[in-house]
């Protein structure tokens, strides 16, 4: 077993999970849910859209020879609401993974020791899919948090809902 392989294609089943939970999450929601925000210091599920792909985007494209704060990044904006339809921030949602996949996937064993940079800082490439790992996750949740806020008791759970948890065990452990 290659460890950096290993790796590499842990990353992706990870990122692709948090990926499949914001797009259960968006299946559930109506188009004004989107732009919900239950105070003025919060972000609506747009907002955070638009700033994960903003992040995604500047980040990803040109992974190992640019530096991954793109001076065409406006990151101020993405916190600023753009009236985006539900239709338009999915594929804003879409186009940030792509990016952030399309790099993954051209990266070899030999790239995870080279230093990239972000912000003028470097970082081994291993360090800042690490960094991103964390970061895009804490966001998901965010996102779920509020979906949960605005439907309420009529949430679809995405894993393993109160009180089943015993239940959900039994039936992994009887699974052939």
């Amino acid at each position: 077993m290659n460890l950096e392989n290993e790796f590499l294609k842990s990353a992706v089943k990870r990122l692709a999970y948090y990926k499949e939970l914001g797009d259960k999450t968006f299946a559930q929601l109506k188009e004004e849910d989107f732009h919900f925000t239950p105070n003025a210091e919060s972000n609506s599920i747009a907002l955070i859209i638009q700033h994960m792909a903003g992040n995604m985007l500047s980040r990803w494209t040109g992974f190992l020879t640019t530096d991954g704060e793109k001076e065409w990044r406006n990151r101020d904006t993405e916190f600023e609401e753009q009236h985006l339809t539900k239709a338009e921030l999915i594929i804003l949602w879409q186009k940030g993974w792509d990016c952030l996949f399309n790099s993954l996937h051209t990266l070899t064993e030999e790239d995870l020791l080279k230093t990239i940079y972000i912000r003028s800082e470097g970082l081994l490439v291993i360090d800042a899919i690490n960094r991103q790992m964390a970061h895009y996750p804490y966001h998901v949740g965010q996102i779920i948090y509020l979906a949960k806020v605005i439907k309420n008791e009529d949430w679809q759970n995405l894993s393993i809902a109160k009180g089943h948890s015993n239940q959900f065990n039994k039936q992994m452990h009887t699974k052939p």
